[in-house]
């Protein structure tokens, strides 16, 4: 695994089934990128985890993965409830969902880091402090506490992947995006060591930025913008399944941009 594997995501073609028999948990499925990326890995023969704060939202979404399988007939697997707040979890919390992965499944092969706050949009010389640690809580910590506990799962996949949704501020700084902009190249950072470190074994881990996209927190950063002009959800999920998916196997440490 290294980052100079030849992979154009523009290039992928993704087949019915490109997800058969995957266990793939996703944080933040229940708007935006991440329901479309739950119902999408769903339909792809996902066994999807759905983790995240709002239980009435998760079953939203765990009830669509069901209307999914009344008209498949079956074929669309059942999804898995995980609650977990990034903000306020301990770590017991973690830990529960990684005994409940091991208890029920004995391996994971995908995680998708995709919940995230926005924060405060101002000059880090006037930025809340609270609200920047708030940020760099859930966007950084959180998201290295979780991976840490699912890595013993992840290994146990014979081919496992770690995509981290990233930002085109995560890549070159822009002013005023204050905590988000550097937490998001702190895990980029974060995405590079781990892949470093995993070098050797099953598991690839890389970063996606999907790119403008109508969901609410393009909204909260683009008030003035016409969102209805911006691509939907729907359209960035097949980048995130290719990465997620066999045909990146042996692809890692890489900063993809989706097509």
């Amino acid at each position: 695994m290294n980052a100079d594997t030849p992979f154009d995501l523009r290039e992928v073609s993704l087949r019915p089934d490109e997800l058969a028999g995957r266990v793939i948990a996703i944080t933040g499925p229940t708007a935006g990128i991440g329901r479309a990326l739950a119902l999408e890995c769903a339909r792809r023969g996902a066994e999807v985890i759905l983790i995240g704060r709002n239980l009435r939202k998760l079953e939203a979404v765990h009830a669509e993965i069901e209307a999914l399988q009344r008209h498949d007939g079956g074929a669309v697997a059942p999804a898995l409830i995980a609650p977990l707040d990034l903000e306020r979890a301990v770590a017991g919390d973690f830990d529960a969902i990684a005994t409940a992965i091991e208890q029920r499944w004995g391996r994971l092969d995908g995680l998708v880091h995709n919940a995230a706050l926005l924060g405060q949009l101002s000059a880090l010389e006037h930025h809340d402090v609270p609200t920047f640690v708030k940020v760099m809580h859930v966007n950084v910590t959180a998201v290295f506490a979780l991976t840490q506990v699912l890595l013993p799962a992840l290994r146990a996949s014979p081919d496992a992947s770690i995509v981290c949704a990233s930002s085109s501020v995560g890549r070159r700084g822009r002013a005023y995006w204050g905590a988000y902009a550097v937490s998001k190249h702190a895990l980029e950072g974060l995405m590079q060591v781990l892949a470093d470190e995993l070098e050797k074994t099953s598991v690839r881990v890389n970063s996606l930025n999907p790119g403008r996209t109508r969901t609410a927190m393009r909204r909260q950063a683009y008030p003035s913008e016409d969102i209805n002009t911006l691509p939907l959800p729907e359209s960035r999920t097949p980048a995130f399944v290719a990465l997620l998916g066999p045909q990146s196997r042996g692809v890692s440490g890489r900063a993809f941009d989706a097509p």
